[in-house]
């Protein structure tokens, strides 16, 4: 005779593993939500006690990270991203088969911050372009940035970038046809609460800030950058370019 443990054990390991097989075969994307606890509990014809079972050995297993009040994710496979003189974030990607997007949140001309002005060797309060955004990995989020610039130098740059977010082209187009990262530094932060509702995380999750200057051949300032990568989505690797 099954006990009415033994049944409820059965019934929650074979929803994970239903639910796990539907993420191995793509069914649910990295990053993508899964359907809420109700609608779980009515596909499978269980209450909901026994889907929080499943879900949680689905997270314990790391195919999955829950936010409070927004649902059960798909956790995404780790991105190895290089940080060397030249940074792409598109080329980057691609080299790893990784589909990369980005989601612009903020586009705008402002006079600098005193740390903003130091980093781009600028007076106090000179005009920049303020470039902020999400960061996309085969469609789930792996990091927020915020790109800032000498708008007197490059006056068309915001109007650039708001047809095309590429920074590198923007740039290009602006006559900055090559630049190298000048510094760079990483930082273990904890996610804030806005952060974390745009990378998908938990408040208080670890992430990674990564600070970098980058400069053009003259070895003038262009981009004073700052990016937050999700730290279970990337893997930052160091590696001196070959030129």
């Amino acid at each position: 005779m099954t006990s009415a443990g033994t049944g409820h054990r059965a019934l929650w390991k074979s929803i994970a593993g239903a639910l796990s097989a539907e993420i191995a075969a793509g069914q649910y994307g990295p990053g993508s939500r899964l359907p809420s606890e109700s609608d779980l509990a009515a596909r499978f014809g269980v209450n909901r006690h026994t889907v929080r079972h499943a879900l949680t050995d689905l997270a314990a297993r790391g195919l999955t990270r829950s936010r409070r009040g927004a649902g059960v994710f798909v956790a995404a496979r780790p991105t190895d991203y290089p940080i060397g003189r030249r940074v792409r974030f598109h080329q980057n990607l691609a080299a790893a088969g990784v589909a990369a997007a980005r989601r612009v949140l903020r586009l705008e001309t402002r006079p600098a911050g005193p740390r903003e002005a130091e980093a781009l060797a600028l007076p106090a309060a000179a005009p920049v372009h303020v470039f902020e955004g999400l960061s996309l990995a085969d469609g789930a989020p792996m990091a927020l940035f915020r790109s800032v610039f000498p708008a007197e130098r490059l006056p068309g740059l915001a109007a650039r970038l708001a047809r095309e977010p590429s920074i590198t082209v923007a740039l290009a187009a602006e006559g900055v046809a090559d630049y190298t990262r000048a510094s760079t530094r990483l930082t273990a932060k904890l996610a804030t609460p806005l952060q974390a509702v745009h990378l998908h995380l938990a408040a208080g999750a670890p992430i990674l800030r990564c600070v970098a200057i980058n400069v053009d051949a003259e070895g003038r300032p262009v981009e004073y950058g700052t990016a937050w990568f999700a730290g279970d989505r990337v893997t930052l690797v160091v590696t001196p370019d070959p030129t």
